[in-house]
Parts: C-alpha cells; sequence; structure tokens
C-alpha cells in the first residue's frame, strides 16, 4: 500500500531540506583547496599583524589618557533624554543581530529545497552569503566573550569611581565584561562583512558601526579602549572569516597576490548551486 501523494511530498521536501543542510555544513569544514590560500594566509597575517600593532598602541593610550577623562565628558548615566540613544544602541546587540541572520538563512535555505534551476540557485548565492555574515559575526564574538572572562574589566563607574584599570580577571560578572565591548565587535564585523559582499554598502556600514560604538559610550556602558578594542576584534575576526570561504572557494576569489575579493553574481549563483544543490 503506497503512502498519500501529500505525505510523500512532504517528507521529499524535508528530505531535500536537510541535504541543503548538510551540503551547507560539509563545504565549510572540507579542506582548503584554493591554489593561491598560501598568499592568501601570508596577507592575511600582515594585515591583521599590522593592525594589531597600530591598534594596539592606540588602546593602551587610550587607557592611560583618555578612558577616565571620556567619563566625565558624558551625560549622566540614565538620563531620560537618552532614550533615542537606549533605542540606537539596540540595533547593535549580537543575540539580535545573529538571531535575524540565522531567521534569513533558515528561511532561504527552506526556500530554496522547493524550487529548481535558476530560482534555487540565486536563493542558494544569497544563502551563501548569509551564511558569511553569520560566521564572521559570530566567531569574533566569541573570542571577545573569553577576552572579556579573562580581563574581567569593570564596566565604568563599577566600584564607585571612574577607573578604568579596574581588572578583576576571571570574575564572570556583568559588571565586570566591560573590555571589549560586544556591541563594537558585532557593529565592525557586520559592517566588514556586508562591505566585503556588497561593497557599495560599506559607507552605510561604516555609519552604523560607528553610531553604534558611540551608543556605548555615551550610555557609559564602555570604555573608549573597550569600544577600539571590540572594533578591532570584530574586523580581524571577519577578516579570518572571509579567508576560510575563500580558501575552501565558498563566495569569494582571491587574486595573485593573494587579495580577497567577492565573486561576481552571475559566478557566486554557480558556486553556491554546485556545491549546495541536493
Amino acid at each position: 500500500m503506497s503512502a498519500p501523494a501529500g505525505i510523500g511530498e512532504s517528507s521529499n521536501y524535508f528530505a531535500r531540506v536537510f541535504a541543503l543542510v548538510l551540503t551547507s555544513l560539509t563545504q565549510l569544514v572540507r579542506p582548503p583547496s584554493h591554489a593561491r590560500r598560501a598568499e592568501a594566509a601570508r596577507r592575511l597575517a600582515r594585515q591583521a599583524l599590522l593592525m594589531l600593532a597600530i591598534v594596539g598602541m592606540v588602546i593602551v593610550a587610550l587607557m592611560v589618557g583618555f578612558d577616565a577623562r571620556e567619563i566625565g565628558l558624558m551625560p549622566p548615566r540614565g538620563s531620560p533624554d537618552l532614550w533615542p540613544v537606549r533605542i540606537l544602541t539596540e540595533f547593535g546587540k549580537d543575540t539580535y543581530v545573529l538571531w535575524i541572520l540565522a531567521l534569513m538563512l533558515f528561511a532561504v535555505g527552506f526556500v530554496a529545497a522547493a524550487l529548481r534551476g535558476a530560482s534555487q540557485a540565486r536563493l542558494l548565492s544569497l544563502g551563501l552569503r548569509l551564511q558569511f555574515l553569520f560566521f564572521a559575526v559570530l566567531v569574533p564574538l566569541l573570542a571577545g566573550e573569553i577576552l572579556k572572562w579573562i580581563a574581567g574589566r569593570g564596566r565604568p563607574f563599577v566600584g564607585g569611581q571612574a577607573n578604568p584599570f579596574n581588572f578583576v580577571p576571571f570574575a564572570g560578572t556583568e559588571a565586570h565584561a566591560s573590555f571589549p565591548s560586544a556591541h563594537a565587535i558585532t557593529a565592525f564585523a557586520l559592517a566588514f562583512a556586508v562591505s566585503a559582499v556588497w561593497p557599495r554598502a560599506r559607507g552605510a556600514m561604516i555609519a552604523y558601526a560607528l553610531l553604534i560604538a558611540f551608543t556605548r559610550l555615551v550610555l557609559l556602558a564602555h570604555h573608549p579602549s573597550d569600544v577600539v578594542t571590540g572594533a578591532l576584534i570584530g574586523v580581524v575576526g571577519a577578516m579570518g572569516v572571509r579567508y576560510w570561504f575563500a580558501a575552501r572557494g565558498l563566495g569569494f576569489a582571491i587574486g595573485r597576490d593573494g587579495a580577497i575579493s567577492a565573486l561576481a553574481p552571475g559566478r557566486l549563483k554557480r558556486v553556491a548551486h554546485g556545491a549546495s544543490a541536493p
């Protein structure tokens, strides 16, 4: 006795969804295969070390000479006229950004499983971009959470005074989770990732990241050095994720000099369809 047509179609659809998810995860963890991945790795290492050296000096200078002074320039904590800033800062909250990207990614996967041909290829190419955006934010956030726990830096006025050197390593409390800023990590990682995929959005995304960083200072949630450190971790982490994708031929091309650039839409559709279609 054969199963009803509706049940058979439903099980076949969910089998395609499962195949898309499995293939997508498999291609992310497969060994790198790009012929110029070594050049890209060397270029990434040089860029990351240069950024760490320059921004590291800026962070130390901020801690020593400006963090405590900046607190006095901000409005008092809890001022009622700061409500627009409290709304704006939520757009950089890590859980919100990750959930939105995850839901968009799942929605694309469920719809793509019901399509075929060019329509599916277009959705899969979008899914590949969303996958990159998700991990470009998640990976630096995980690194930032480890650093928060290790450093245990007190937020402004924790302890009753503006002390930028209030460190209690491994405290594991919200009051001592100031360094680095998770909002800054999220905003700058997302800004870099979106700009890497859609270069025309670079100006808007830089403005978004700077605005989120500014809200954290105005609300006295972080010291300036927390925000700058978060920005550094966000950008370097997203750069590392971009290399991971490029080394596996996923969404990015690697030039002869090791420079990584986004694939053209037509090539990206072919890559996504070939790698992900069941």
